[in-house]
């Protein structure tokens, strides 16, 4: 790439802890400001694009209809899309609803879980158009749209996001061990 890069990320349903992962590289971060600038990302609050983005990071898979359209608008404005972690490379902690029908979760949720008898006498589930609708399910990333790459990891060590994301951005090979897929 020449000149600096442009990047964009984004947490879709996540934890938020590939982002920290990224943040843990620690000073390396005074390098990457040298080879990218960022655009949208909560990082550094911009929630529009403003440009094409070289590299998209997404951190999280896709549990309701604004995850896909936020991951939609990801790949129409990123040349490479890099899914981060193991919530966008398969559904993470938050598929462990997969097997659990929608209407038995947000029973749960609002009327039936230990934590929400005082808080919902009402017995309401919500149901506003400002809310983004559960889908049937949490979908990995690559399931929704194309991904050109996969960073494993829950979340991933920062020296692997460091690793893979100044490989692709300097047009070298992106190394990912064996071990980075093995789990004992």
């Amino acid at each position: 790439m020449s000149g600096k890069a442009v990047i964009a990320t984004t947490s879709l349903a996540g934890c938020f802890g590939c982002h920290m992962s990224l943040l843990d590289i620690d000073e390396r971060i005074l390098d990457l400001i040298e080879l990218v600038e960022f655009d949208k990302s909560p990082i550094t609050d911009i929630k529009e694009f403003s440009r094409e983005c070289d590299v998209g990071l997404i951190e999280g898979g896709c549990c309701n209809h604004e995850n896909v359209n936020v991951l939609r608008d990801f790949r129409k404005h990123c040349k490479a899309l890099v899914v981060v972690g193991e919530c966008a490379l398969m559904g993470g902690l938050p598929a462990l609803r997969n097997n659990i029908p929608v209407k038995e979760c947000l029973e749960e949720a609002y009327l039936t879980g230990p934590t929400v008898a005082d808080c919902n006498p009402e017995k309401i589930i919500p149901n506003d158009e400002e809310i983004p609708m559960i889908l049937d399910r949490v979908y990995p990333c690559h399931e929704v749209v194309d991904i050109d790459y996969f960073i494993p990891g829950c979340p991933p060590r920062a020296d692997l996001i460091w690793e893979v994301l100044t490989a692709l951005l300097t047009g070298k090979e992106i190394q990912l061990p064996y071990e980075v897929f093995k789990y004992d």
